[in-house]
C-alpha cells in the first residue's frame, strides 16, 4: 500500500479546492464574453469555468505574440485549476512549441508537468494501490528521497511476486550500488542482479554498461570491453558506453583500436573533459601526435572552464 507523504504538493493548487467564491460564475464580470483579451481578462480575475473554452476556441487565431503568451499561460492555470488535463496539454503543446526559450512559459510548463505527474501517481495509487506499478513507483520515490532501506524493500517485494518484471533488478543493483557506506558483499550481490536483468532483458544497455564500469574498476579489461562494446551497440547514443570502451581499450595498450569508440564518445559528449583526454591518449599513442595535441588543448579548456583539473588529466600528465 502507498504510504502517506509519498504525494507530491501541487503548485497550481490542483490537489486543493479552488479560491472560495473563484468559480462561481459572475454574471456582471462575464458578459457576452468573446475575443481572447476577454478571455484572458477572465482567467485572470477566477472566472476559469467561462474562460477556459473561450481560450481554447481563440487560441489558434490569436497572432499578436504577448496575448498568445499570455493565452496560453491563463489556459494551463485554469485547466489545470478544473482538473482537465487534455486542455492543459492542448496549451502546454502551445507553449513548449512557439515559446520554447521564453522563461514565463518554461517556468508555467515545468510546473504543470510536475503536477500532472502527481495527478496520475494519484491516480495509480488511488486506482491500483497493490500493483507492482504503483509499488515501483514508491520505490523510485523513496531512492529519490534517500530512505534506501525503504526502497530495496518495495524492490525485493515487487522481485517476490513478480521475478521476471523487466527493469527491477536493473534498479535493485543500482541501489545497492548508491546507497552510502555499502555493505562489503553488496557490489557481488549488485552484479548478480544485473546479470539477471540480462537474462530477462539482453537490450538492457544501462546494465551493460554498469557491469562493464565494474569490471573496469576491478582492472577486468577484456570483460569490460565485451560489456562497453554490447552497450554501445544497444544504444548508439550512450556516450558513456563509448567513452568506457575507449578507456578500457586504452588501459590494454590497445590505443589504435580506441581512437574510433573514443571518437564517438566525444562526438555525442563534446563537453566531457574525460572522453577528450582519453581521445588524445589514444591518438598520441598511436602515432598521431598532431590530433592527440588538438584533443589535449581541448580537454584543458574544459577543465579551465570548470575551474580546476577534472577528469583523469592534467599540465603535468600530456599525453606523450
Amino acid at each position: 500500500m502507498f504510504r502517506s507523504g509519498f504525494l507530491i504538493v501541487l503548485v497550481f493548487g490542483v490537489a486543493l479546492a479552488p479560491p472560495a467564491g473563484a468559480q462561481t460564475p459572475n454574471k456582471t464580470a462575464a458578459g457576452p464574453a468573446s475575443g481572447a483579451p476577454n478571455a484572458v481578462s477572465l482567467a485572470e480575475n477566477g472566472h476559469c469555468i467561462e474562460a477556459l473554452p473561450l481560450l481554447r476556441k481563440n487560441l489558434s487565431q490569436v497572432k499578436a505574440r504577448d496575448l498568445k503568451l499570455k493565452s496560453a499561460v491563463e489556459g494551463v492555470r485554469c485547466a489545470m485549476t478544473l482538473h482537465q488535463t487534455d486542455a492543459a496539454l492542448e496549451f502546454l503543446r502551445v507553449l513548449t512549441r512557439e515559446f520554447p526559450k521564453d522563461p514565463d512559459a518554461l517556468y508555467v510548463a515545468v510546473h504543470a508537468y510536475s503536477d500532472l505527474s502527481a495527478l496520475t501517481s494519484q491516480k495509480l495509487a488511488t486506482d491500483s494501490p497493490g500493483s507492482c506499478q504503483a509499488h515501483e513507483l514508491l520505490a523510485e520515490a523513496f531512492e529519490s528521497q534517500g530512505k534506501w532501506d525503504d526502497a530495496e524493500k518495495e524492490y525485493r517485494g515487487i522481485l517476490k511476486d513478480n521475478p521476471a518484471l523487466p527493469g527491477i533488478h536493473f534498479r535493485l543493483g543500482r541501489l545497492l550500488l548508491s546507497r552510502p557506506n555499502p555493505a562489503p558483499e553488496a557490489a557481488n550481490e549488485a552484479r548478480q542482479q544485473f546479470i539477471e536483468e540480462l537474462k530477462i532483458d539482453p537490450k538492457n544497455a544501462g546494465a551493460e554498461y554498469v557491469l562493464g564500469e565494474m569490471a573496469r574498476q576491478s582492472q577486468q579489461w577484456d570483460e569490460a570491453v565485451n560489456h562497453f562494446s554490447r552497450a554501445a551497440k544497444l544504444d548508439p547514443q550512450f556516450g558513456e558506453a563509448f567513452l568506457g570502451l575507449g578507456m578500457a581499450l586504452n588501459a590494454e595498450k590497445q590505443y589504435a583500436n580506441a581512437v574510433a569508440p573514443l571518437e564517438t564518445a566525444v562526438k555525442l559528449e563534446p563537453s566531457n573533459p574525460d572522453a577528450h583526454y582519453n581521445l588524445a591518449m589514444a591518438f598520441a599513442r598511436s602515432g598521431h601526435k598532431e590530433e592527440g595535441d588538438k584533443e589535449f588543448a581541448i580537454h584543458q579548456s574544459l577543465i579551465g572552464e570548470r575551474g580546476g583539473n577534472t577528469g583523469q588529466g592534467s599540465s603535468s600528465n600530456q599525453p606523450q
